[in-house]
């Protein structure tokens, strides 16, 4: 079936007024909730052969955060579609004002590879939630993700409700020139200026869930062992490819090799001395980006790791670096 004609069918399907029921949502999250369940095993192996996750990391950052999200939905998604009476203004006087939730259509989520599991299916636990048919595009550089994504859609839904868009650039463009009626964007800024700017033309509303720089600031007060399991944590998770993580330090000069000596701790303790070994050690997402990532750091002062291989960087600090640096 043709992207246009997908689109299609989900609005014909939309029009019936069928998603709009309370019931038809919460079914639908139960659905989907044990299918995920059942492929529980397939996506933890999808996510180690796309990015070298381990179990216990693919279910602390994807699925359990899915699951727990459709739990929290399906508990609460009939208490929001119900309409909410509100203070009626004194010009309309004799009439009764309420606030009706209403779903927007026909949805676009176009997710990225990070975090591909959790970044397709929660935005899509909201679509449901809110009565909309979706069309998933999930990233094609995380092609055993994406997979499981497309069988598990598949054996949930019928196409005309949600259903997933496989492939690479070229899709993501042909989605984007069709009209949607909400789309939901997880990645980059460029891109994401694209997303907008095909969404201005037929003036749809979209959520754009962009990374940036994430700064971490260190003063002398500062709890140093505390500090440096928290940032060696959230940096070096899913080996730093995540939008939030810590990613630059402000640090005041006077704890600065406090910091840095617990730093060395902490990621030993998380990565065993060579990290390059540990099995459960994430591995960068496709070879452009180890190379992009390489490149960034030639030239810079290492404070702490910068070894590389097989796809792989250990847990790096640099010292430094200005805002002119090719890092930042």
């Amino acid at each position: 079936m043709q992207i246009e004609e997908i689109i299609q069918a989900q609005r014909t399907f939309f029009a019936t007024g069928a998603t709009k029921a309370g019931s038809f949502r919460v079914n639908a999250l139960i659905r989907l909730r044990t299918e995920i369940l059942q492929k529980e095993q397939r996506i933890y192996d999808a996510l180690k052969e796309d990015l070298n996750k381990s179990e216990f990391e693919s279910y602390m950052t994807e699925i359990g955060m899915v699951l727990n999200e459709l739990r929290y939905a399906i508990r609460h998604v009939k208490k929001w579609t119900k309409k909410k009476t509100v203070y009626t203004p004194i010009a309309q006087f004799h009439s009764k004002s309420f606030i009706m939730p209403e779903p927007y259509g026909v949805a676009l989520i176009l997710s990225p590879w990070n975090y591909p599991f959790q970044l397709t299916f929660a935005p899509l636990i909201g679509a449901i939630s809110s009565g909309n048919c979706a069309i998933l595009k999930p990233s094609a550089y995380a092609p055993k993700t994406s997979k499981i994504i497309s069988d598990i859609v598949t054996d949930c839904f019928p196409p005309n409700y949600i259903t997933v868009v496989l492939g690479g650039r070229q899709e993501n463009e042909d989605l984007l020139k069709q009209r949607f009626d909400f789309i939901f964007f997880t990645g980059g800024v460029t891109v994401g200026k694209l997303v907008m700017e095909f969404a201005s033309k037929n003036l749809t509303p979209v959520c754009l869930e962009l990374g940036g720089k994430s700064p971490c600031i260190i003063d002398k007060t500062a709890d140093l062992i505390t500090a440096a399991k928290r940032i060696a944590f959230g940096k070096f998770l899913n080996a730093g490819q995540t939008c939030v993580a810590p990613d630059y330090l402000f640090v005041h000069r006077s704890v600065k090799d406090e910091l840095v000596k617990n730093l060395k701790k902490e990621i030993e303790n998380f990565y065993g001395a060579d990290p390059l070994k540990n099995e459960n050690y994430p591995k960068i997402i496709n070879e452009k980006h180890y190379k992009r990532l390489r490149n960034l750091m030639e030239d810079e002062t290492v404070l702490i790791g910068g070894q590389a291989g097989d796809q792989k960087i250990t847990p790096t600090v640099l010292d430094g670096i200005t805002a002119q640096s090719r890092i930042m």
